[in-house]
């Protein structure tokens, strides 16, 4: 029995020393603060983003009430954003805002969350293809106006809220759009009450936008497709007094005939839409485009080459004076 305990204790000891052999009890050595705060700030001078986080990271868990700790965890926000790391970024930013409420660059902290969220909207490709990014997910554009917007109401002297403005204003155009896009899309499912609210949305809530005449026409044809005329009226009045050069063009899906689908469009005419309700004689119905826009007279040649050749008739609407 003595032998085996002797064995045991040779086998644990052998263990002990191979551990320190290879380095199992290397700790790492007391760094003094200001030398990291340094080390972490010249990485990001240098623009090495990956060694400045973990600097941080490492004053902040060595040091985490240290004179240089607040500043650390701002810089944190900033090296995560330009590491492209949007979701460490807003984590840092919120952590930062929860733990330091009343500190003197809160609206700094404010600022990098909003412009995380709206680098992270505009995607790679879009940056250099032309990509309508209006038709994207507009979850990280809602974030960053949020973030901008809550540093323009909270700070509005901030030398960070002209910037902020702006581009809540860009976003405020995008979401609008964005806005329209879904309208139109539910117009061309025919799901009318969806479509009318949506461009309600943008009417109420997104004004002094591009997108605001769009919404005012989705809104008359979609009350008219329900039968709601007087609302659609209201649309109307409203935008053609607000918007009196705007060109009214319908929504709602245009319907082909047969022959005019089994050709792909070389014989056959468009199916005019029928109009809900009759409208005065100096108002544009939205129902019913004008002929020359709704079924433009294409010669023959152009209909077999497949709109390549000949005339499609466009040319003859343009030249026509406006009624």
């Amino acid at each position: 029995m003595s032998f085996v305990k002797v064995i045991c204790m040779l086998l644990l000891l052998s263990l002990v020393s191979a551990c320190s052999w290879f380095g199992g009890d290397k700790s790492i050595p007391d760094i003094p603060e200001q030398v990291i705060y340094d080390d972490a700030m010249s990485a990001l001078d240098s623009q090495n983003f990956a060694l400045a986080i973990e600097k941080f990271q490492l004053l902040e868990a060595r040091y985490p009430f240290g004179r240089f700790s607040e500043q650390a965890q701002l810089e944190l926000i900033y090296a995560y954003f330009r590491n492209n790391e949007p979701a460490a970024a807003r984590a840092a930013a919120d952590r930062f805002i929860r733990l330091h409420t009343n500190h003197d660059n809160i609206d700094y902290a404010y600022y990098l969350k909003g412009l995380t969220s709206f680098e992270e909207d505009r995607s790679f490709l879009a940056r250099f293809l032309p990509l309508d990014e209006t038709q994207r997910d507009p979850g990280a554009a809602l974030d960053s106006f949020e973030s901008f917007s809550i540093l323009l109401n909270r700070y509005p002297d901030s030398e960070y809220a002209p910037d902020a403005q702006r581009r809540m204003q860009y976003l405020k155009n995008r979401l609008a759009i964005y806005e329209i896009h879904v309208a139109s899309y539910y117009m061309k499912r025919e799901a009318w009450i969806a479509a009318a609210n949506r461009g309600r949305y943008v009417v109420e809530n997104l004004q002094e936008t591009p997108a605001v005449p769009d919404a005012l026409a989705i809104m008359a044809e979609a009350y008219s497709k329900i039968g709601m005329h007087d609302l659609a009226e209201n649309a109307l009045d409203v935008l053609r007094l607000n918007f009196p050069d705007y060109v009214i063009r319908p929504f709602s899906p245009q319907r082909f005939d047969l022959l005019y689908t089994a050709t792909f469009g070389l014989l056959g005419n468009i199916e005019p839409a029928v109009p809900a309700r009759p409208v005065s004689p100096n108002r544009t119905t939205l129902d019913q485009p004008p002929a020359e826009e709704a079924a433009p007279r294409r010669s023959l040649l152009n209909r077999m080459t497949f709109g390549t050749l000949g005339s499609d008739g466009r040319e003859e609407a343009e030249a026509q004076p406006a009624q």
